[in-house]
């Protein structure tokens, strides 16, 4: 659906690139002729990755490892970027964290520990790259990756929830006052697109995929490429007039019924203890 060569001289960080929905994105903008940069804090996935994508595009893919919590490491992403392809022009925050658990059952650490990610992970790097526009006079485009219970919150997921509507605020806000330096700022609100990953800590149990899906007007998940593809027209001249906006893309989801995860209202206590030993033996490997 684009032309050739659409993110040609473009370079693209995009946090959270190594696997999932980032890496999909990344080989899209790649495709596209773009200089990729990923990053996230495991060196040999993103060095897999970026090798992998190269080899499919025939164009340079960089892996900077970074944990998006600590600023000087995303400045330090910024400038390795600078050096090998001259200047930086867009930033996809698609670094992010989640499980779902009662909010009452959580610790304050796993509560920080995705708000950290989430949500000062986004500011950090966000505010990195506007400095840098702006004092080089650089036209720039932030593209957030949000939720759709962003605007509407959700019960089971709550660090999560204020995380991303944080982010959604951030993006609105930016929009308003860096549109005087030709930065514009936009959200994608995915619904559900599977993940290894991710889907094992929101999906841990046998039942959960299929009454998801139930709950969408499509009946199906999304696929990773109709994400890619949105993206692409998001960081692209071609959506050169949207600014501030959410867009979401969830198969009619949100519009079925807000809340993503308050189905699981349905769990019982005991179901929560087996839940809870499953997500965390998933996360040891």
């Amino acid at each position: 659906m684009f032309k050739e060569n659409l993110l040609k001289d473009k370079t693209i960080i995009v946090t959270g690139g190594g696997t999932g929905l980032g890496k999909s994105m990344s080989t899209k903008f790649s495709e596209l002729g773009a200089n990729v940069v990923i990053t996230s804090r495991k060196q040999e996935i993103i060095d897999k990755t970026a090798k992998e994508i190269s080899e499919k595009t025939g164009n340079p893919v960089l892996a900077v490892k970074a944990d998006v919590r600590k600023p000087f490491e995303n400045e330090n992403v910024l400038n390795t970027a600078k050096e090998k392809f001259g200047k930086v022009d867009i930033l996809l925050n698609n670094a992010a964290g989640n499980f779902i658990s009662p909010t009452e059952r959580l610790s304050y650490k796993a509560f920080d520990t995705i708000v950290d990610i989430v949500l000062k992970g986004t500011y950090n790097f966000t505010l990195a790259a506007g400095k840098y526009w702006i004092e080089n006079k650089i036209p720039g485009i932030v593209l957030n990756i949000v939720t759709t219970y962003a605007s509407v919150g959700s019960g089971y997921v709550v660090p999560s929830a204020i995380s991303k509507a944080g982010v959604l605020n951030l993006t609105r806000s930016l929009a308003t006052e860096w549109g005087k330096y030709n930065i514009r700022l936009n959200a994608i609100a995915p619904g559900p697109f599977p993940t290894k990953g991710a889907w094992d800590r929101l999906f841990p149990g046998a039942g959960f995929e299929e009454k998801l899906i139930n709950k969408i007007p499509l009946k199906r998940v999304g696929e990773h490429s109709e994400l890619a593809n949105l993206a692409a027209y998001l960081v692209s001249d071609f959506s050169g007039y949207i600014t501030g906006e959410v867009v979401t893309i969830d198969g009619g989801e949100w519009l079925a019924g807000a809340g993503e995860f308050n189905w699981l209202d349905e769990i019982k206590p005991e179901q929560w203890d087996e839940i809870s030993k499953s997500i965390k033996q998933k996360n040891k490997k």
